[in-house]
C-alpha cells in the first residue's frame, strides 16, 4: 500500500478489524519509511444496478426510492422502519445475486409486492394500487378476491367480505 504521506510503498499492519457486520475490512497501517499511520478499509466491490424502465430508459437502483414507496403504503400500519429497511435489504441482495446488471421494474415491484403481501395486506393493496396503476374500484376487488381465495382472511380481506355481503 503507498503511503499517503510520503509515497513509499512498504508498510505494516497493526490492526485489522471486520467491520459492518462482515462487509468491510477496516486496517491501521505504519509507513515504513515516515512511520505515520493511516487507516485504509476494504470493500467488495459491488456492481451498479440499472432498472430498465417499462418504456425502455434506464436509471441507476434507487434503495432510497424502493424505501419511500414501502412507507407510504405502510404509513399508519403496525410495521416498524427496521422491517421495511430489511426488506429493501433482502430485495437490493436478491437483484446483486442474480448477477444482472440491468434488471427490470417489474422484478423489482412484484418482488415488493410479494414481500407487503406476506408482511400486511392493507400494505400490499396499497402498494398494489399504485404499481399496478388502478383504473378503478373493479381493480381493487380483484386483488380482493385473490387475497380472499389464497384462504388469508385477515385484515383486509375478512373486512372487504363483512362488507360485500348483503
Amino acid at each position: 500500500m503507498k503511503c499517503p504521506f510520503c509515497g513509499f510503498q512498504e508498510d505494516r499492519v497493526l490492526d485489522s478489524r471486520v467491520i459492518r457486520d462482515g462487509e468491510a475490512i477496516r486496517r491501521r497501517r505504519e509507513c515504513l519509511r515516515c512511520t505515520r499511520r493511516y487507516t485504509t478499509y476494504e470493500f467488495i466491490e459491488e456492481r451498479r444496478l440499472l432498472v430498465v424502465k417499462k418504456d425502455g430508459r434506464r436509471e441507476p437502483f434507487q434503495r432510497a426510492k424502493i424505501l419511500n414507496g414501502l412507507q407510504r403504503a405502510c404509513q399508519k400500519r403496525p410495521i416498524s422502519t427496521e422491517t421495511l429497511e430489511r426488506i429493501v435489504d433482502d430485495l437490493e441482495r436478491e437483484l446483486h445475486d442474480r448477477g444482472e446488471v440491468e434488471i427490470p421494474s417489474r422484478v423489482i415491484g412484484e418482488r415488493v409486492s410479494e414481500a407487503l403481501r406476506a408482511l400486511d395486506q392493507v400494505a400490499y393493496v396499497r402498494f398494489a394500487s399504485v404499481y399496478r396503476a388502478f383504473e378503478d374500484v373493479g381493480e381493487f376487488r380483484q386483488i380482493l378476491d385473490e387475497l380472499r381465495r389464497q384462504g388469508r382472511r385477515k385484515g383486509i380481506a375478512a373486512g372487504w367480505e363483512r362488507r360485500s355481503t348483503p
